[in-house]
């Protein structure tokens, strides 16, 4: 704490911000589509409904559209390289991507951190799908999908016709991945 009574916190400035987003907002359980929930509409997607739309910056410096990955199983992950639980689920995703790609299987991560650092992981790491990286505009996209407290990591699972059929605040286990993954192949 400062002398001026502002609470200093640790990392990244967005990491700063993203807890400091996480917090102000009101902890709701995930919705579904009970009309009388008190929350934005946004916050009212569940599994069933179509997946909502959005547009990130890629690490390759492009802007890249939900759309592009139409007609696949998507995997969307919502991370951060300062995140362990995060960085847990990585290698299991990578693993993922590699034996079901050509099946029609395509993992998105959308990272609420600062793109050199999001580029240097993904080197070293090998991550082999498209990261998209972004801050309000990121930790907007995992509202419309219904993360609600703004928890890292978070994952939504499309299917091939849009529909969006698991959101898995926390770390999504192999087994669970894959069972989703498999039924919708």
């Amino acid at each position: 704490m400062t002398p001026g009574g502002k609470i200093l916190l640790g990392g990244s400035v967005v990491g700063a911000v993203f807890a400091g987003l996480m917090f102000a907002r009101p902890l709701l359980p995930v919705a579904g589509n009970d009309s009388s929930a008190a929350e934005p509409a946004s916050l009212q997607v569940s599994e069933g409904d179509l997946r909502p739309a959005f547009s990130l910056q890629g690490i390759d410096g492009l802007t890249h559209s939900v759309s592009e990955w139409d007609g696949k199983v998507l995997a969307i992950n919502f991370w951060a390289t300062w995140c362990a639980p995060c960085r847990k689920e990585i290698p299991e995703f990578i693993a993922l991507q590699k034996e079901y790609g050509d099946a029609g299987l395509q993992f998105v991560g959308i990272a609420i951190d600062d793109v050199e650092k999001v580029s240097a992981y993904a080197a070293e790491f090998g991550i082999n799908y498209p990261l998209l990286v972004g801050d309000d505009d990121a930790i907007s996209a995992g509202f419309a999908y219904g993360n609600d407290i703004g928890a890292l990591p978070f994952t939504a699972i499309v299917d091939r016709a849009g529909r969006i059929v698991l959101r898995k605040q926390g770390v999504l286990s192999h087994q669970q991945a894959l069972a989703t993954i498999k039924k919708l192949l």
